[in-house]
């Protein structure tokens, strides 16, 4: 797969100005063939609104991917859906019955157990966790890797390692770098020794670039802007990010005029 673009379209995170914060996570994934949404924010106006603004075209979602059951994730699906869209929506199989037939009643439905090829070069890992389910996405770009989380619960580290076997037992990769980890990596009561030795653990596995928002907490975010440099890209709603174009990843700066 060639250039692929992430957008966030919720986040507590300011990072265009033009858009409004919230506290949950969205993030638009653009590739040459597929256009999914990972994650919803809590409020469908919100993620609406942020769409709106951005000039994002909702007919174009082919799937949606929810990480997990919370409702700063899963809240804007409603919002959504009442637009007449009707995408494939991929959800953890421990999601609530009757979430999961609310969805059913209205468009189609996939329970995610183990690792699931949504679209090639696009998967999730499944279910990892158990105290709370929750699924990373993963893309295949001409880069790397890229891992999306949407609050990372189970540990970023074990989502971002789960995720290079989902492309494993796929067979499209055998290895390669993580050119970037994307999203809410869970930190914001960590303790800095335990954040450094997830920033150890990044380099070693390989990644690259780090996007970290959401649910990562401040002081995490300062930490991964100081270790990566250039490298770390502190994003928010707004944020676009590119990545496939040889250079790892690159986000535009902070969009003017959007009305």
């Amino acid at each position: 797969m060639d250039v692929v673009t992430f957008t966030i379209v919720y986040d507590n995170n300011a990072y265009n100005p033009l858009l409004r914060t919230d506290w949950g996570f969205a993030c638009l994934v653009e590739t040459p063939g597929t256009t999914l949404l990972f994650d919803t924010g809590a409020d469908g106006r919100t993620l609406l609104g942020n769409m709106a603004a951005l000039g994002l075209d909702l007919e174009a979602i082919d799937a949606i991917v929810l990480s997990h059951i919370h409702g700063d994730h899963t809240g804007g699906l409603t919002g959504l859906l009442d637009t007449g869209i009707r995408p494939t929506v991929y959800v953890p199989a421990t999601f609530p019955v009757s979430f999961k037939d609310g969805v059913r009643a209205r468009t189609s439905l996939v329970e995610v157990q183990g690792p699931v090829e949504i679209r090639p070069g696009i998967h999730t890992t499944g279910e990892l966790g158990s105290s709370l389910v929750e699924q990373a996405l993963v893309i295949t770009t001409g880069d790397g890797l890229v891992v999306v989380t949407g609050c990372a619960h189970p540990g970023v580290v074990e989502m971002v390692r789960q995720a290079r076997e989902a492309v494993r037992q796929a067979r499209e990769v055998v290895e390669g770098d993580v050119a970037l980890v994307v999203g809410g990596f869970h930190l914001g009561q960590a303790s800095r020794s335990r954040i450094d030795d997830i920033i150890v653990e990044f380099r070693r596995m390989g990644v690259w670039r780090t996007a970290p928002c959401h649910c990562t907490g401040d002081q995490a975010r300062q930490m991964f802007a100081d270790a990566f440099g250039t490298d770390c890209i502190l994003t928010g709603v707004g944020g676009v990010i590119t990545v496939g174009s040889g250079e790892g990843a690159s986000i535009e700066p902070t969009a003017e005029g959007i009305e």
